[in-house]
């Protein structure tokens, strides 16, 4: 399991829970189940956990537990599932965002720009729309928003347009087809940075990453009971945004909502003010941590 994915500032995902023995968790990204086992390690015999995950292939991590329930979906349907497997409310919630060390390890899933294979990047195998599609059938405006907002390039505009010209003459199907088509927008030296940002647009889109993220943080603040936790590991900035801001004020963006006396009506706060970040000595051993922010929240 360590091998499919090394789950990152462990430790302090464990003390943001602040585990009650007898108490249900949730795990809504199970991936390699290394944050899962933690967490069944602190539950005594009458603790729960339901672990989720859309990735068929995070099912070959399940260990035999009867106080552990996997849901083969994703995050987005929290409030459902929970309902459904008659664990509501719960006592608390942890998110390990983004694709796993497993997934982008995988050469035919064309997450990483380390292997040349199909431009595919979903998470839940099931559904259709793959980063292939994307690239080869929407429009010029839609490609410039996405790589935009979603990769913070800032050649998006002329990135978009050189793309629509390639597929012109050839569909780009494969990671090197893209790479080859872009090749006279990615700047000198600054390759690698420049390929991570196309490739976590893409993804980003092909999965509906942030979308899914304000359902399941929306839903999360339900399902928790009051004083529950809400841990949270993201691993880029359009995340974290969203966790920060929701944390801090129960929205996305906008305006605060005040009660008659003029107190800020809010689901959650914010255990501490700033991120959490990990040790040096754990970047050194697990370069996923680097980019890693932990943020933590406790129901109302």
């Amino acid at each position: 399991m360590p091998d499919y994915h090394n789950p990152v500032m462990l430790l302090e995902c464990m003390e943001g829970l602040n585990i009650n023995p007898e108490g249900i968790y949730v795990d809504v990204t199970f991936g390699g189940g290394g944050h899962s086992l933690e967490i069944l390690k602190n539950l005594n015999t009458k603790g729960r956990l339901l672990a989720f995950d859309q990735d068929a292939d995070a099912q070959k991590n399940i260990p035999k537990d009867d106080r552990l329930t996997f849901v083969d979906q994703n995050f987005r349907y929290l409030k459902n599932n929970c309902r459904l497997q008659g664990a509501y409310p719960v006592n608390g919630i942890l998110a390990d965002l983004g694709a796993s060390s497993h997934q982008f390890d995988q050469p035919e899933r064309g997450f990483s720009t380390r292997f040349d294979s199909i431009l595919d990047m979903r998470m839940d195998q099931s559904t259709t729309l793959t980063a292939k599609q994307v690239i080869n059938t929407y429009t010029e405006e839609n490609l410039h928003k996405i790589f935009g907002i979603y990769g913070e390039i800032q050649n998006a505009k002329t990135l978009a347009k050189t793309i629509c010209t390639a597929r012109l003459n050839e569909p780009i199907e494969t990671v090197s087809d893209l790479k080859s088509a872009i090749v006279k927008q990615i700047p000198k030296g600054k390759e690698n940075k420049y390929l991570a940002q196309v490739f976590q647009a893409l993804r980003i889109e092909v999965n509906q990453e942030l979308e899914a993220l304000k359902e399941f943080l929306e839903q999360s603040v339900e399902v928790l009971i009051s004083g529950g936790r809400l841990v949270v590991m993201s691993y880029h900035s359009l995340e974290d945004r969203l966790v920060k801001n929701f944390i801090a004020t129960g929205k996305f963006r906008g305006e605060v909502e005040k009660d008659f006396y003029g107190n800020q009506i809010k689901p959650l706060t914010a255990i501490s003010r700033k991120a959490i970040v990990a040790t040096a000595e754990e970047v050194k051993q697990n370069n996923r941590a680097r980019s890693a922010k932990l943020r933590i929240a406790v129901k109302n």
